[in-house]
């Protein structure tokens, strides 16, 4: 079946509702939404902590500072003219949100409330309690409902993008509710389908977090950028890994040791438990190996945060999400005992390489997101930047796509029937193994692989080991025996299809982390540990090629601030 509209969004989290909603205030366009989910499933509803904003500059907040965060971040791989756009746009965004009827969290004088986050050097993470994601996406969705030129596609998988030429065409997709495979023409694409933290088994990710855009980005000859740099919170919750919020640490919650030691007082005595993810994360784990942490289930050895002297007033009013988890989960209430957390795989740093704009070098194909690597939290992203990098790129994306799909007056050829035939069959064709691996399976191969030797720490041989299995793993790929043979709701057909992108995006990492021979930001080389900026003060890119990927590098662009020594 064949579908037209003037521009399709891939996602619908923050960054694919924004930019949608953007598109959609240009009346003569038909804008589609296309998701693996329903609209308010997406994984941006997990966010809790905030969105980072120069909100005060009367009180010594300033655009300049939240750049030289930022900057200093992302260990100076960053793009520092994108972060001088993202930090004087981010407020704008907050204070529409504000418009749209967002409930933020508030001061005792009634003006929007702001708390600490890590690596920040003033209170700059605007906040609505600790569900901030979700009562973004909520009030994203209830704006979008003032537009009639928005059409859904709830729980499709897209499986490829095509172009014609250099130029966007369309995206095939399989309708889970009625079985039906779908060709999707369009002027424009927007690529906002998040992360894929799924490839680690101890991940703060939701589990339909699995690349899928970026794999398709990637198949379609888009460079995928940075892809090395994958941020651990420090805060994931023991055993399930489900977010505890750096807000609980931005609030004044202790990290402490089996002896009870505030022990980031040895590692960044100036930030303490607001230090930069990357390096909380590694103060961690140096604690937790050199004994001096808790005993946990299946190797998952812990910290623990402490909110017990915060007291429960405080708790209710700003932690009351964390405080339910905590209890429902482990059994604990943060008012009387303490939470037991280790390093989670959170966030991607790296994604679909684009333009200042958001631009892919495919002609009318962008990304925003974290799906993208505009470039703007380069080595390592501090807190509370990613939700405002999806509204301010989810903004600038629609308003760039809406421009360009005004102009083109026809929507492109469609491929050749046979092309789409293709991967149709492409799709389906597990259907006729008898083969007898299990996608599941498999996954948990990759996930053990990605947590024992592609970790908070690497060295050479680890990465190589993965990389060995990864291709192991992928030979056996043809052989995953799919039991349900229907079209709807194939739950075991999707979890291959899952594993397909997991793996391609896997190998990328590995692929750049091995040649990267030094330690930069969410990147620690035991074998290589100190910065190196003379060889690799530059972004990586991963292009697609049937033997693996091929990488190439471009300079990273530096216009104010030269890169120093990182000391907290």
């Amino acid at each position: 079946m064949s579908k037209k509209h003037d521009i399709i969004v891939l996602g619908s989290g923050l960054a694919g509702l924004r930019a949608a909603i953007e598109a959609a205030r240009h009346p003569e366009l038909d804008v589609a939404i296309v998701s693996k989910v329903q609209l308010m499933r997406s994984h941006s509803v997990c966010a809790e902590g905030g969105s980072a904003a120069v909100m005060q500059p009367n009180e010594g907040d300033s655009f300049e500072l939240h750049a030289w965060d930022t900057v200093r971040g992302a260990d100076f791989l960053c793009d520092q003219d994108v972060v001088k756009r993202f930090v004087e746009e981010a407020p704008k965004e907050i204070l529409l949100l504000e418009h749209w009827g967002i409930p933020w969290s508030r001061r005792p004088d009634s003006r929007i409330a702001q708390r600490p986050f890590g690596g920040h050097s003033y209170d700059r993470a605007v906040f609505a309690a600790d569900k901030t994601g979700f009562a973004e996406m909520q009030t994203l969705y209830d704006t979008l409902q003032k537009y009639n030129n928005v059409s859904r596609y709830d729980e499709c998988y897209v499986s490829s993008i095509l172009t014609k030429d250099n130029v966007f065409c369309g995206v095939t997709a399989w309708d889970l509710t009625s079985g039906e495979f779908l060709f999707i023409q369009g002027k424009a694409l927007i690529i906002a389908t998040g992360g894929a933290c799924r490839m680690f088994g101890f991940t703060t990710y939701s589990l339909t977090a699995t690349g899928d855009g970026l794999a398709m980005a990637y198949r379609a000859g888009l460079p995928i950028k940075d892809l090395e740099f994958v941020q651990f919170h420090p805060t994931g919750l023991v055993p399930s890994g489900i977010l505890i919020t750096e807000a609980a640490r931005g609030e004044g919650g202790y990290l402490l040791n089996n002896k009870s030691e505030r022990f980031m007082e040895k590692y960044a005595p100036s930030k303490m438990e607001v230090a930069p993810r990357d390096i909380v994360s590694r103060s961690e784990i140096t604690e937790i190996e050199e004994g001096r942490g808790f005993p946990g289930p299946e190797g998952l050895d812990y910290v623990h945060i402490d909110l017990r002297h915060l007291g429960a007033a405080k708790i209710n009013e700003r932690l009351p999400m964390i405080r339910e988890v905590a209890m429902k989960f482990n059994f604990i209430d943060p008012i009387y005992e303490p939470i037991p957390v280790r390093p989670a795989a959170h966030y991607f740093m790296g994604g679909v390489h684009t333009d200042i704009n958001g631009a892919t070098p495919i002609e009318g194909i962008w990304t925003a997101g974290e799906a993208a690597c505009v470039s703007l939290h380069g080595a390592n992203r501090l807190g509370s930047n990613s939700t405002t990098e999806c509204l301010v790129w989810g903004k600038i994306t629609g308003d760039e796509a809406a421009k360009y799909a005004s102009k083109q007056k026809a929507i492109p050829s469609p491929p050749k029937a046979a092309t789409l035939k293709d991967e149709e069959a492409r799709v389906f064709r597990r259907f006729s193994s008898e083969g007898k691996e299990s996608a599941y399976a498999l996954r948990r191969e990759l996930q053990k692989t990605m947590d024992s030797k592609v970790g908070v720490f690497r060295t050479g041989p680890e990465l190589q080991a993965a990389l060995d299995k990864i291709c192991d793993i992928k030979q056996r790929l043809p052989d995953i025996k799919v039991k349900d043979r229907g079209h709807i709701y194939n739950t075991d057909l999707l979890s291959a299809l899952e594993v397909d992108n997991l793996l391609d995006l896997a190998e990328i990492i590995i692929s750049g982390a091995l040649a990267r021979s030094e330690s930069r930001g969410g990147h620690s080389r035991r074998d290589f540990p100190a910065r190196d900026d003379v060889n690799w003060l530059k972004h990586t890119l991963a292009y697609y090629t049937p033997k693996g990927p091929r990488l190439d590098y471009i300079p990273v662009t530096i216009t104010m601030w030269q890169p120093v020594e990182r000391k907290y």
